[in-house]
């Protein structure tokens, strides 16, 4: 008998037909790659559904490996640079692969040459979405950055306004976990990476059908993964495909128009566009400070209805350019699900941003100290940057491949000067040689993770002046120096408060004041 479980096409016709948590999904040989979060609910999620699970794994964490023999699952952990006997012995039918697996990988590159299908864990949430009943309609988030912070505002109004929300995905909380909920949601918001888009079909069976989706700003990101700028954006362009209701763009960055151009939607869908400037009669923008629906309302041709003002937000900590644009994405998908305006006034007077985003954690001698770890590549950096007109920058780490010189050049004429942290610091030290010769540049060389942030801290305190603002932006993952971005963040801000003692006014707040 081959091992090629494809020689016909019965395997892929049962596959088809699994769109429900009530098919019968009994017996099915299934590889689970990775056991992270994603892998283990995947796992965890086909058991409980009576199919035949091996998880496989580099890494895997004590905790999830005991209680993958609980739930009735196997495991190999094992070398993958090849593919283990194991593996090939449980001649799977499916694999369902974790984000963190490159296209490239040599598990996937067999599974290709098997006929093996592939699938995420989003596209087996959409097919499991059933559960408890009546499915909940799911909003779609993507873009290089801001998802997160778009995710948890929208979900925000949604539950001020009724709804049983769940925000979910690329955010932290499995999209299996939530449809797995017992009592169900009306509404789920879910996060996607450009890894999690890649596996997704737009056509047949597991093709998403989203009431709306956004894509908020696109540039070269992960490129070590999806292998080209063009790969990133074609994955990207997918949370559009199939909307029902409203495919949120941004106006000020043409790449996600042309996407929803292009895109194949059900009939009625909307194309919304955002944007800082004025709207037109489809968008939500910002006149003379106001940030105004013309999209959402009847009389859109004459008139607009107002969300809320610039100078309430920046009371909030929330008025900077980039965070004005998340807040108007949020607010177009939630007036997609019939939210009224002043639901979404409301929440704005209360919602604060997530740690390491943005957040002030010191004020001494008028400088600030401000941590934007999770600004994690150049993109990101740039809205942070633009946000403040005199800053020392703490910059560096992985750069996944990306180029800096232009993030640096751009910027240099509002850097009191700047400190390199992290691996990658040849091409930061090329760029500000070329574009800056005379700003003072500081590099942590510590091979002690622990003295990095100190020592950073010290440096950029040398340079700083009383009106500047000491910015962690690093423009680059932290996984060369540190576990995350959130652990980058956490030790700036304890070096930052070691260093100042007892001079720093002890206040902090979520957001700038820019």
């Amino acid at each position: 008998m081959s091992n090629n479980p494809y020689d016909t096409h019965s395997g892929h016709r049962r596959l088809d037909g699994l769109i429900s948590w009530h098919a019968d999904w009994t017996g099915l040989r299934v590889a689970v790659l990775g056991l992270g979060v994603t892998g283990f609910a995947a796992a965890d999620t086909l058991a409980e559904l009576g199919a035949d699970v091996l998880v496989v794994a580099g890494n895997a964490p004590d905790d999830r490996a005991r209680l993958l023999g609980v739930i009735g699952a196997g495991l190999v952990q094992a070398d993958l640079s090849e593919v283990p006997a194991e593996l090939a012995a449980h001649r799977p039918e499916l694999l369902v692969v974790s984000p963190g697996f490159h296209p490239d990988h040599p598990l996937l590159l067999w599974a290709a040459a098997a006929g093996i299908p592939v699938w995420g864990d989003i596209e087996l949430a959409w097919r499991l979405r059933d559960k408890v009943g009546a499915p909940a309609e799911w909003i779609l988030v993507t873009g290089t950055n801001g998802k997160t912070t778009t995710v948890q505002l929208t979900a925000t109004i949604l539950a001020a306004a009724g709804h049983r929300v769940a925000p979910c995905g690329n955010i932290g909380v499995p999209v299996l976990d939530a449809v797995r909920d017992p009592l169900g949601w009306d509404v789920l918001v879910v996060e996607l990476s450009s890894y999690q888009l890649h596996h997704l079909p737009r056509t047949g069976p597991g093709a998403l059908v989203p009431w709306a989706s956004v894509c908020l700003n696109i540039a070269d990101d992960h490129l070590d993964w999806h292998g080209s700028g063009a790969a990133y954006r074609e994955a990207k362009a997918t949370v559009y495909a199939n909307t029902k209701i409203a495919c949120v763009y941004n106006k000020d960055d043409e790449a996600t128009r042309t996407m929803v151009e292009d895109a194949e939607v059900r009939e009625g869908a909307r194309a919304i566009g955002f944007g800082l400037g004025v709207p037109g009669p489809s968008d939500l923008g910002v006149v003379d400070g106001i940030l105004c629906d013309r999209a959402f309302l009847e009389e859109r041709f004459d008139t607009a209805i107002e969300l809320t003002t610039v100078p309430e937000l920046r009371a909030r900590g929330l008025g900077a350019a980039h965070l004005v644009a998340d807040i108007l994405a949020a607010s177009a998908l939630a007036r997609s699900f019939d939210v009224d305006a002043p639901i979404i006034h409301d929440v704005l007077e209360t919602f604060q941003l997530d740690e390491h985003r943005i957040e002030i954690v010191a004020d001494a001698a008028g400088i600030r100290w401000v941590d934007d770890s999770k600004a994690t590549n150049p993109h990101a950096a740039d809205a942070s940057l633009a946000a403040f007109d005199s800053v020392v920058w703490l910059v560096g780490g992985l750069l996944k491949g990306v180029d800096i010189d232009h993030l640096v050049s751009t910027h240099v004429p509002r850097l009191r000067g700047a400190v390199i942290i992290g691996v990658d610091r040849d091409a930061l030290r090329a760029a500000f040689l070329r574009h800056a010769p005379g700003l003072p540049v500081f590099e942590i060389d510590a091979a002690d993770t622990g003295q990095v942030m100190p020592n950073a801290v010290a440096a950029a305190a040398g340079i700083a002046e009383s009106g500047d603002v000491v910015l962690l932006a690093p423009a680059a993952a932290s996984m060369d120096q540190f576990s995350d971005y959130a652990a980058r963040g956490r030790l700036f801000a304890e070096a930052v408060h070691d260093y100042l003692g007892g001079e720093a006014d002890g206040e902090t707040a979520p957001g700038s004041n820019a």
